[in-house]
């Protein structure tokens, strides 16, 4: 054998040997495979927590005016403090009602007098007619100057039970138990009946207000996830604190808000301890319970065009792409509702460097 056929012997074996490794190195059926984590699909019975941005609101909360104009004389109370119904609040001059009710009174007292002396008149007429003194047209002239006079004594004291009406109305109290906000005028102040004095807020009872989408409300009808069905409704305060009591779910209103696609619920809370206050946030978790389904891990799932995808390896360890459905997220899992089966065995790390296709060695 020549030199120059051994040379030629020898690159004919490498070539063939190079190409023998490259074609292991990229077909999956003949490599082992770089090792990942991988875990079963297992359906489960879960809780299912979901959180909202709740507005706190008073189960009562009035603005206090008065029903009548004049000077505040007098505030009875503070900011901030605790009221009773029926409490005294605020003030008005009553001065000018006073004259007005002197007035009044004397001017009923007038007409029940001149009524008084047609009454007698009537009588002494009557007297006549009964000895045919005089005719009966008299009698009844009289009686009917007589039924005047009563009816004029009739207006004069409705005028005053209506000045003395406007005078309580000088006397401004709490219409229930409550807690004064600000006071923004001060004595001695001009007040109109649309004069703002303050405002009380019932806080014995808290009412959470929350909106929810319009597909998640429809969901909730066709799932049948009613009120029962709620095991807990929980809140939490703005400094992450949780709140000691738990809260009712209240109805829905009645409209969709066109303009956002939300409907509003609200949930009451008892309030026994004053914590919470008219017109402060929080987070509201309304906890659900479910039954017999898949939770998977965030990080198992990439997104590709809006749809959720996973690694399935099948019994080769061939991962293969699949398509799968999420109706939920909750916390770090997604709950799937459609594209897996029961034992199922999904990639759990490293989904980032794995190809459609490739061997890999399932870990765990």
């Amino acid at each position: 054998m020549t030199k120059r056929t051994i040379v030629q012997f020898i690159f004919i074996v490498i070539f063939i040997a190079a190409c023998k490794g490259n074609s292991q190195q990229h077909n999956p059926a003949t490599t082992r495979g770089k090792e990942y984590p991988v875990l079963s699909v297992t359906p489960r019975d879960t809780l299912l927590s979901i959180p909202y941005v709740a507005h706190l609101q008073a189960g009562r909360n009035i603005e206090i005016h008065s029903r009548t104009e004049g000077l505040l004389d007098k505030i009875y109370i503070k900011e901030g403090q605790q009221v009773r119904k029926g409490q005294l609040l605020f003030k008005m001059n009553d001065s000018e009602l006073r004259i007005e009710l002197n007035k009044a009174a004397a001017a009923y007292k007038s007409a029940v007098a001149d009524a008084k002396v047609a009454q007698v008149e009537t009588e002494r007429v009557q007297v006549l007619v009964d000895k045919k003194v005089i005719t009966k047209t008299e009698l009844d002239l009289v009686t009917a100057k007589y039924r005047a006079l009563l009816a004029k004594a009739d207006v004069a004291l409705a005028d005053k039970n209506a000045v003395q009406q406007r005078i309580s109305y000088t006397n401004i109290t709490a219409p229930f138990d409550g807690i004064v906000d600000r006071i923004p005028l001060k004595e001695g102040s001009l007040i109109t009946t649309a004069s703002l004095l303050t405002t009380i807020s019932d806080i014995s009872t808290v009412f959470a207000y929350f909106n929810i989408s319009e597909n998640e409300y429809f969901q909730t009808l066709l799932n049948g996830n009613n009120a029962q069905q709620i095991t807990s409704i929980s809140l939490v305060l703005p400094d992450g604190t949780s709140y000691p009591h738990n809260g009712v779910l209240e109805s829905a209103e009645s409209e969709i808000d066109e303009r956002t696609g939300n409907i509003a619920y609200k949930a009451r809370f008892g309030n026994p301890e004053k914590m919470l206050r008219h017109g402060a946030s929080g987070k509201l978790l309304i906890t659900r319970p479910l039954q017999n389904v898949i939770l998977l891990p965030q990080k198992t799932v990439f997104e590709i065009q809006d749809k959720n995808y996973v690694f399935v390896v099948d019994q080769g360890n061939i991962a293969r792409m699949k398509h799968i459905r999420v109706d939920q997220r909750l916390a770090d899992y997604y709950v799937v509702s459609g594209g897996l089966s029961a034992n199922d065995r999904i990639v759990y790390e490293g989904i980032q460097t794995i190809r459609e296709g490739d061997r890999i060695s399932p870990k765990g």
